[in-house]
């Protein structure tokens, strides 16, 4: 059993972030994943960005080798909906501890017949029909534009599919590629709505990854994406729709598996520290020339501009409190 040290204060230096030799492997754990079994050495650590508080305190420790940064996006009591999630403070809070790879494991449901209950997909691609979400941290007179062409790292994911097809148990199957629908929610969807999906040849559908990349690639973050399939949505006329009970039950099912998985992404990733195009998604993005971007929002986006303008200080401080 891990030992849980109390929150502590923690100096933050933007140049460990920048070295991949150094850098972490960040977990967005979703619903049902609330905590990482087998992260060891953790240290809980409580971090205010300038985007907000994060969906709850960062466990810091190792797996398999590899530092890992766990998050729960809906927070450990599961309090925050789709929508509330501070999907800008959770990534900025990872980007600040040194993370440089995300691997979101996730609920989904199935919009095809061949992704049954239980499998797991590696998306490529999205369609996003959100619409109260904030989806940049380019804003108040500094803008970027990132490319989203291949939204999800294809190093990443092309790593985490090698290794979950090697631990997919028995009659459970893992598809590569396909495209996540991301809806707002938080009640899941019509029938209408789920045949709609079909027709336009999505995979599965969630509500919160689409968010998540978008800002992870802004902060440089390779981004990858376990959808792992608890239902067949609701147009499936030959099973029951969609429900928290069914949903919860094949949570359970799915933890230890992901669970399982990440452990030995950790340790892949601690030997390659694969490189990704994500790591330098700004270098072509910044629009806005440095000088002509406001103290206050030159000072918010620093941890991820000073590779390219320098870096900001407006005063001696960091984001962590007691």
């Amino acid at each position: 059993m891990a030992n849980i040290s109390k929150p502590k204060r923690r100096q933050l230096n933007y140049s460990d972030a920048d070295h991949l030799n150094k850098s972490r492997l960040g977990v967005l754990g979703g619903s049902g994943l609330y905590n990482l079994d087998g992260l060891e050495n953790i240290q809980e650590l409580k971090i205010v960005t300038p985007f907000g508080d994060p969906s709850d305190t960062l466990q810091l420790g190792t797996l398999g080798g590899m530092e890992v940064v766990f998050l729960a996006r809906h927070g450990r009591d599961h309090t925050f909906i789709p929508t509330e999630i501070p999907y800008r403070a959770n990534i900025w809070a990872l980007r600040s501890l040194g993370v440089r790879w995300i691997v979101s494991p996730s609920a989904v449901g199935s919009l095809q017949e061949q992704i049954r209950p239980l499998d797991i997909v590696i998306p490529d691609q999205f369609i996003d029909r959100t619409h109260q979400r904030p989806l940049t941290f380019f804003t108040d007179g500094a803008v970027a534009h990132v490319t989203m062409a291949d939204p999800f790292c294809k190093s990443l994911s092309r790593l985490i599919a090698d290794i979950g097809e090697s631990l997919m148990p028995e009659g459970r199957q893992l598809h590569i590629g396909g495209t996540y629908l991301a809806m707002e929610g938080p009640a899941f969807s019509t029938r209408a709505e789920s045949n709609l999906y079909r027709s336009w040849g999505c995979s599965v559908i969630g509500m919160t990854n689409h968010t998540e990349a978008r800002l992870a690639r802004e902060a440089e973050i390779a981004y990858a994406s376990l959808s792992m399939a608890t239902d067949y949505d609701c147009w499936h006329d030959n099973h029951a729709d969609v429900s928290v009970e069914m949903v919860v039950e094949n949570l359970r099912a799915n933890a230890l598996l992901a669970t399982k998985i990440i452990k030995a992404i950790a340790k892949r990733i601690a030997y390659t520290r694969p490189k990704s195009p994500a790591h330098e998604a700004l270098k072509d993005g910044l629009m806005t020339a440095k000088e002509k971007v406001p103290v206050s929002t030159r000072h918010r986006i620093n941890l991820f501009t000073s590779p390219y303008w320098g870096d900001f200080k407006l005063h001696e401080t960091n984001y962590l409190k007691d």
